[in-house]
């Protein structure tokens, strides 16, 4: 699918035509720089690399640097691929926010945030033993037993347990794209998505 890289503003809301007050989220998307085509000849499949957000030389090593010079580009912070453009873009070509229309739908590709150690009322909305009964003192927020008998004698891969929460990938799908602001590469997106304020995003169409 096609897409880009952007950084997540913040959230705000807007009135839609029949007054309601929509949630949505603000996205700065590119201008995204073309420093890769990825061809069935040498590549094995067919997909664009493109860079967001410039950084300073001193602080990028020697085969990135080779890498973006081939390309006639300044270094990029952030690198994504994406398949199935309709334009054919060349090395050196800006993508920018032109690729999105109003009421255009999208998926979100973002980090999301993380919480840390986190018990299993928290992480997995276990309800806790909930009563005062039978001499429960402090074990009010306890995951209760976690395995069988002597047979199979072990805790089954996948139980929900206590473990770290949030910082993993999270896409979601299907949202609609409430507004397009050009001058300002801005984005507004019906809805929440993943990661904190200024995290990179992926939006693919």
């Amino acid at each position: 699918m096609p897409g880009l890289l952007g950084k997540k503003i913040g959230m705000t809301s807007v009135f839609s035509a029949d007054g309601k007050n929509v949630p949505c989220t603000v996205i700065e998307v590119g201008p995204c720089v073309v420093t890769q085509i990825k061809t069935v000849e040498v590549d094995g499949y067919e997909a664009v690399q493109v860079g967001f957000e410039d950084k300073k030389e001193k602080h990028t090593n020697k085969p990135e640097m080779g890498h973006f010079k081939k390309a006639g580009v300044t270094p990029k912070r952030h690198l994504a691929e994406f398949k199935g453009f309709e334009t054919e873009y060349k090395l050196g070509d800006v993508i920018s926010i032109d690729l999105f229309a109003e009421d255009d739908f999208v998926d979100v590709v973002g980090t999301s945030k993380g919480k840390g150690y986190q018990g299993v009322v928290k992480r997995h909305g276990f309800g806790g033993v909930g009563q005062t009964t039978h001499g429960q003192h402090n074990r009010l927020r306890a995951p209760g037993s976690i395995g069988a008998c002597s047979y199979p004698a072990r805790v089954f891969k996948g139980t929900r347990m206590a473990g770290q929460t949030g910082n993993e990938r999270v896409t979601v799908q299907n949202l609609q794209v409430l507004k397009v602001i050009p001058e300002h590469n801005l984005l507004m997106i019906k809805g929440s998505v993943p990661g904190c304020k200024g995290s990179i995003v992926i939006i693919e169409k």
